[in-house]
């Protein structure tokens, strides 16, 4: 609230001081700092014409009359801090007594003016003023430029050029007048030089001086009253810079607060980040060391890495040396080295790989033996079968050899046969139903209780090494 309630000041302090220095340009069309007779070559017909010229300094714009006491202006030259003002070093007149009188002004439009003094001082007089009244009007722009920028305006800048153009204006007056004097003097001169048609006396000659007096004295009196006019508008115009410095410096001094306010709030903010580098580069210490442990504990696992390669490397001299036994196995088994074989490509899976393999291929091999148990149970069963079969199928056949063949048959006894027949044919499905076992299970050397203990030992050491 503190920051928009000095900003709000601030503003409204910039803008009535601009709109007091864009009402100082604008209203400038009465106050006539400098007024003189100059001779003004015309831009048609190159001829020169006697005018009276009055410059306003507040716009830099100079109106020119046919005579001084016209009502209206005959035109106006328009000029500002960038026109070229100068006097020429050349004579466009062409008469000797203009030497180095000629006034040169070219604008910025392109334009350009030539006007001729009746003296050198004179020219050298409208000259500064001009010069003068283009530092009023850059001062006067640098202050608005200022102003609207939004930052200190040297409105006393302002106020002393003015003054100095004020002084320049009345030096130049001065030069001016005498310009004048020396003007209506020569005048004089040439109309008393003339041939008079009657002799002039004393009398005559001081009516003639005094009345040429009186001219001057009243041409003096409206000089004094266009300067005392100049004076009071000047006075004011004094005034009013001074009241819009007053605000620029309000201004200013809102701004200087501002200004402060910011800085402390900058200082402590720059505090505030400091501390925080402070905290951030301890962290980042402890965050090195951190790196610092982990590189090493990643040099640590590296190494263990290593080892651990080699240990594979020694698990796989150790693997071929174990397929070596493998071999001998059974055929179930060799089905399971050449999976080992395929699976050897594989570098730190092959160990587990191996492993499982063995453990199916035991399981195979028992498996195996449990069947080949089941066959021989089969075996020993049916053998069995068959011999009681064969001692029945004797003892009936021993019987019926002692009865005679002839013998009637009771419809009851009719089972024996069927029974003796039933025998007969289960003996021959059981022969036909008889499973051989294959002629690799049949070869197959049966593994002695020394070999099978090698081969566990040779299993719990590979368990015991990984």
């Amino acid at each position: 609230m503190t920051t928009n309630g000095a900003s709000s000041i601030r503003d409204g302090g910039t803008e009535s001081s601009l709109d007091k220095i864009k009402r100082q340009l604008a209203s400038g069309s009465g106050r006539n700092l400098l007024q003189g007779p100059l001779l003004k070559r015309s831009e048609t017909l190159r001829k020169w014409n006697e005018r009276w010229v009055i410059l306003d300094p507040t716009t830099g714009k100079m109106e020119y009359k046919i005579k001084r006491n016209d009502p209206a202006a005959k035109g106006t030259i328009i000029f500002d801090s960038n026109s070229t003002i100068m006097t020429s070093p050349y004579n466009f007149h062409g008469l000797p007594k203009y030497d180095n009188c000629i006034i040169y002004i070219a604008t910025p439009q392109k334009k350009e003016y030539f006007l001729c003094a009746e003296t050198p001082g004179a020219a050298r007089a409208w000259v500064a003023t001009l010069h003068a009244t283009q530092l009023v009007l850059r001062a006067h722009k640098e202050a608005v430029n200022s102003l609207a920028g939004n930052s200190n305006a040297k409105l006393g800048t302002v106020s002393a050029v003015v003054a100095a153009a004020n002084s320049t204006a009345l030096e130049s007056a001065k030069e001016i007048e005498a310009a004048l004097q020396i003007a209506r003097r020569n005048a004089l001169g040439s109309v008393l030089n003339k041939a008079p048609d009657a002799p002039l006396d004393d009398l005559t000659i001081m009516k003639e001086t005094l009345r040429v007096k009186d001219e001057e004295l009243q041409n003096l009196a409206r000089d004094v009253r266009a300067r005392d006019s100049t004076i009071k508008e000047l006075a004011g115009k004094l005034t009013e810079t001074a009241e819009a410095a007053e605000g620029a410096a309000s201004a200013a001094y809102t701004m200087d607060e501002q200004r402060r306010i910011v800085t402390s709030e900058v200082e402590r903010l720059k505090n505030e980040l400091e501390k925080q580098a402070v905290s951030y580069s301890l962290k980042l210490r402890d965050a090195e060391e951190k790196v610092m442990v982990l590189s090493k504990e990643r040099e640590q696992l590296m190494k263990e890495r290593d080892s651990s390669h080699q240990e594979a490397l020694l698990w796989r001299s150790e693997l071929a040396k174990a397929r070596e036994r493998v071999v001998i196995l059974e055929g179930a088994v060799v089905r399971a080295d050449e999976k080992v074989r395929v699976k050897e490509a594989e570098a730190e899976a092959a160990i587990k790989e191996a492993t499982e393999k063995e453990t199916a291929a035991r399981k195979e091999n028992q498996e195996l033996l449990a069947y080949i148990n089941v066959l021989q149970l089969q075996l020993q069963r049916q053998e069995e079968n068959t011999k009681q079969v064969l001692e029945e199928r004797g003892e009936s056949c021993s019987e019926v050899d002692t009865q005679p063949l002839t013998k009637h048959v009771h419809p009851s006894e009719e089972n024996v046969d069927k029974a003796c027949l039933s025998v007969s044919r289960n003996i021959q499905v059981s022969e036909r139903s008889l499973v051989h076992p294959p002629p690799s299970v049949d070869q197959t050397r049966p593994i002695n209780d020394g070999e099978w203990n090698d081969i566990e030992a040779t299993e719990a050491r590979m368990f015991t090494r990984h």
